[in-house]
């Protein structure tokens, strides 16, 4: 008796919950039409003040845009209110912050392009030198190959089998 009742319960659990999610559903999701008018619209968001070439030079909406210069360039030592950042607090952001921000892809000021081939050339004539040296030094195959009594003939499967070398065999 207790197990019917236990399921008689639950059912009807499960049927009222279906049927009172969908009113809290269409409540939720409901929006005045005082508050979608185009009126109401247009004084809350009114659109943006339109700004001729000389008013906003970079087409940006008069954002005033700091010099463009990398974070990684900054001092890293200043009282900065962002020290990963190197940023103060309302200093406003370039509008190319994702090229100019400290974790662009950093860029190596320790040498310029005329030392920098000069190691890179120097890399290379070493590298291909020690590969001569190896090449020269390297030692070569046996002057004479070596030749077997009979040509191993039994010991590599008999009459039918490839032959090692044998005295009387013509030079490789």
């Amino acid at each position: 008796m207790l197990p019917q009742r236990i399921a008689r319960a639950s059912a009807l659990r499960t049927s009222l919950a279906a049927t009172r999610r969908l009113p809290t559903t269409q409540r939720r999701g409901f929006l005045p039409h005082h508050y979608s008018a185009k009126k109401t619209l247009d004084e809350k968001f009114p659109d943006p003040p339109q700004m001729s070439e000389a008013e906003d030079p970079g087409m940006n909406g008069g954002y005033i845009n700091p010099p463009r210069i990398k974070r990684q360039f900054r001092d890293p030592h200043a009282s900065w209110w962002d020290p990963q950042e190197r940023r103060n607090f309302g200093e406003p952001v370039h509008e190319d912050n994702d090229v100019l921000g400290i974790f662009s892809p950093w860029e190596y000021t320790w040498t310029t392009t005329g030392p920098g081939l000069v190691m890179v050339g120097t890399f290379i004539a070493v590298f291909l030198g020690v590969a001569g040296v190896v090449y020269l030094n390297y030692p070569d195959k046996p002057s004479f190959p070596r030749e077997f009594e009979g040509g191993l003939e039994r010991e590599l499967g008999g009459p039918g089998a490839v032959r090692a070398r044998m005295a009387g065999d013509e030079d490789p």
